[in-house]
């Protein structure tokens, strides 16, 4: 009688076998595909792509230092009507193709100085072709240093707009536009000393990140040229001041892939140029305005690679850009 009661028993728990397997392998399989320790969450990852857009929203821990390299590429081309009319009639009609490609390549370093307050310094190495009538070859120099700070007044809390207050100073260290010969080479800075401040705000709603900037610039102005401009000699320039805003948003796709669409525009007001007869000229007013898309992949936990192309919406802006932003660990 007892051995049939073990029987009994050992033929009723022995089907239940499969079904316990089966929820184990369920089981692991719905631990497997949680975010394991050391994963980056959504918010993390629009967070880094938010920095790698603008390099201006989100700030690091009081006593870090962050390192970045970006690489940008940029292209412009035209083509230029030439005609001369001085004796009444028209003499001169060619068409000139104007093409200039830049590759800049910066080395950024942000300090923490506080929780909520960043400073940064960055120094570009320039290098230009030009293909025009003036000057066809290529250009290589340091660009304009750039010395930065970041503050953000307000603790950051999920679900509520985020602001962050800029300023920083441009140091004209590059290759000036107003002393270099334009027959002989071409310019890797703006030759000025420029002051800039600016806002800018964001606000996650996981999975998207919405972002919009506003800023101003003032440039002092360069003074002592003797600069030849046909029969002209140039030897003072007084900057207009410019006003910049943009806006766009960031999706994070998955845990490691992140995308961004963001549209930039600025606007310069007009510029004075004095010459040596005593003549004084205005340049027009300039509007460039960008398109910019976005990709981010995470390649590692620490380290984030973000590719933007850029596509000009007006005539003064590049045709094309490209540029490629990566933290570097030491």
């Amino acid at each position: 009688m007892q051995t049939l009661c073990i029987l009994v028993a050992t033929a009723l728990v022995l089907p239940s076998l499969p079904v316990l397997a089966q929820q184990s392998g369920t089981a692991a399989a719905r631990d497997a595909l949680k975010k394991q320790e050391g994963d980056t969450d959504q918010t993390t990852l629009l967070k880094q792509t938010l920095n790698a857009v603008d390099k201006q929203y989100s700030l690091i821990k009081r006593g870090v230092v962050q390192t970045t390299y970006d690489f940008s590429y940029s292209y412009i081309g035209q083509e230029r009507i030439n005609a001369d009319i001085s004796s009444g009639q028209l003499t001169l009609f060619n068409i000139e193709n104007d093409s200039s490609h830049a590759i800049t390549n910066t080395l950024s370093v942000d300090y923490g100085l506080l929780d909520n307050l960043t400073g940064s310094v960055s120094l570009p190495l320039v290098s230009k072709y030009s293909d025009n009538p003036a000057f066809t070859g290529t250009s290589h120099s340091l660009g304009d240093l750039n010395l930065g700070i970041r503050w953000q007044p307000w603790e950051a809390r999920r679900g509520q707009l985020s602001t962050t207050f800029t300023g920083g100073v441009k140091l004209p260290t590059g290759r000036s536009p107003f002393k270099v010969d334009a027959n002989e080479g071409l310019a890797t800075g703006a030759g000025v000393t420029t002051f800039s401040a600016g806002m800018n705000v964001n606000n996650i709603v996981d999975p998207v990140a919405l972002f919009g900037s506003i800023n101003l610039s003032y440039s002092l102005a360069a003074k002592g040229l003797s600069q030849v401009r046909g029969a002209q000699i140039l030897t003072r320039v007084d900057p207009g001041a410019s006003i910049g805003f943009g806006l766009g948003f960031a999706y994070a796709l998955s845990y490691g892939i992140s995308t961004s669409v963001s549209i930039q525009e600025s606007i310069s007001m007009r510029s004075k140029l004095r010459f040596a007869d005593g003549r004084t000229v205005k340049t027009r007013t300039q509007t460039a305005g960008v398109l910019n898309l976005g990709l981010g992949y995470r390649v590692s936990p620490k380290t984030t690679i973000n590719i933007t192309a850029g596509i000009g919406l007006t005539d003064d802006s590049p045709n094309f850009s490209l540029g490629l932003t990566m933290p570097l660990s030491f």
